[in-house]
């Protein structure tokens, strides 16, 4: 019969370290959140809740100009901006799934962030995540946080400030 040693007697191994390949991924993917973030922040959140975007140059919606109903985009500008500045409730108001994909982005930016300068794999991090449902539980959100818009929209309660 083969004796085992302790637990604490074997040495530790040491977590498998991120090859440069994945580094410079997850520092193109922090970066790229970093963009995004900076970008909501060099713009002015629209008092109105929409139109945001066109502090980027972009054109007034299309969509809102032809039915006089936001698009399931409309305000997502408007939302990031506020949280960029720390306003989580305009945020959440705004535009519902505008909040979570900036909360998303904020995340995402410290753990591909955090992987690519340590050479660690961020992975375990996600575990701590629910998993199975994510992708049709945020899109189920998107349909209600377009819905909200919608309903703010319709009644003039679009606007914060």
């Amino acid at each position: 019969m083969p004796r085992t040693v302790p637990i604490i007697f074997s040495p530790r191994s040491r977590p498998a370290r991120l090859s440069s390949h994945a580094r410079v991924g997850l520092g193109a993917l922090a970066l790229g959140c970093l963009v995004l973030l900076f970008t909501a922040a060099s713009i002015r959140p629209s008092p109105s809740g929409v139109g945001t975007h066109e502090g980027l140059g972009l054109r007034e919606c299309q969509f809102l100009e032809t039915t006089g109903l936001p698009c399931p985009s409309c305000g997502m500008t408007t939302s990031w901006a506020w949280f960029v500045r720390g306003n989580l409730a305009a945020s959440f108001y705004i535009q519902p799934m505008g909040f979570v994909l900036a909360l998303g982005a904020a995340m995402t930016l410290w753990g591909a962030g955090y992987g690519a300068v340590t050479g660690r794999n961020p992975a375990p991090l996600l575990r701590r995540l629910p998993g199975k449902g994510i992708l049709l539980g945020l899109l189920g959100f998107a349909i209600v946080a377009w819905g909200w818009k919608i309903f703010i929209h319709l009644h003039g309660l679009d606007g914060w400030g």
